[in-house]
């Protein structure tokens, strides 16, 4: 089967436009066996079968590594850690920060990044409302999070001044990206081809104006 899961991963990538070493492959495979594991106590994911876990969630969060840019990037209600851990191991230089206010689902992520060694990995267990990172970041990501108007109100105080919100969409957000507040521009919305998937997901890029 891992060679199975490895060959998918390879074509996937090469699909997507990206480039995944022998030690990714093993680190992506590494985090699905971690889910599976978990998911039968903590509930992490309503996906239960493993080719779906790599369908659903690691392909689909792997689709937008060449949309996201940034140094340091907060991936807010990241649940089991989607797409935060899959676009760290992809991405091992850039910092992800993993926040969720779910206690169970953060000590999951803290066992990611021990396991796969993901040194490249924050996780913090609180509401982002209520998170004071000691500065704020260039770039946040949502993935099936709340409606853009909510985010951005929530997402606000950490967003660095010309930030970039990527939010996830899996239904279409026209009405949402058209009333966005005050001082954000919607600059980008992409529908994302999934490899092995019949319908793409929605990509809105979304930046902060100069205050």
């Amino acid at each position: 089967m891992a060679e199975t899961e490895s060959a998918l991963l390879y074509d996937a990538a090469q699909q997507i436009g990206i480039s995944l070493s022998d030690t990714q492959i093993s680190q992506l495979i590494g985090y699905v066996d971690l889910m599976e594991k978990w998911n039968r106590a903590f509930n992490l994911t309503g996906v239960r079968h493993r080719p779906e876990l790599f369908s659903r969630h690691i392909v689909e969060s792997l689709a937008v590594t060449p949309y996201v840019g940034g140094k340091t990037c907060a991936d807010i209600g990241t649940g089991a850690g989607l797409p935060g851990v899959p676009l760290a191991i992809t991405e091992p230089g850039k910092t992800f920060v993993l926040l969720d206010s779910n206690g169970k689902k953060t000590r999951f992520l803290l066992e990611v990044k021990r396991v796969l060694g993901l040194s490249n990995i924050e996780v913090e267990t609180t509401r982002v409302e209520k998170w004071q990172p000691a500065q704020r970041l260039d770039t946040v990501i949502t993935r099936a999070f709340a409606d853009l108007a909510t985010t951005i109100e929530r997402i606000e105080h950490i967003l660095h001044d010309s930030g970039m919100l990527f939010a996830m969409k899996t239904e279409s957000a026209v009405e949402e990206a058209g009333a966005l507040p005050p001082g954000f521009e919607l600059v980008a919305q992409q529908d994302v081809a999934v490899p092995g998937r019949d319908w793409p997901f929605q990509l809105l890029s979304i930046q902060r104006t100069k205050r």
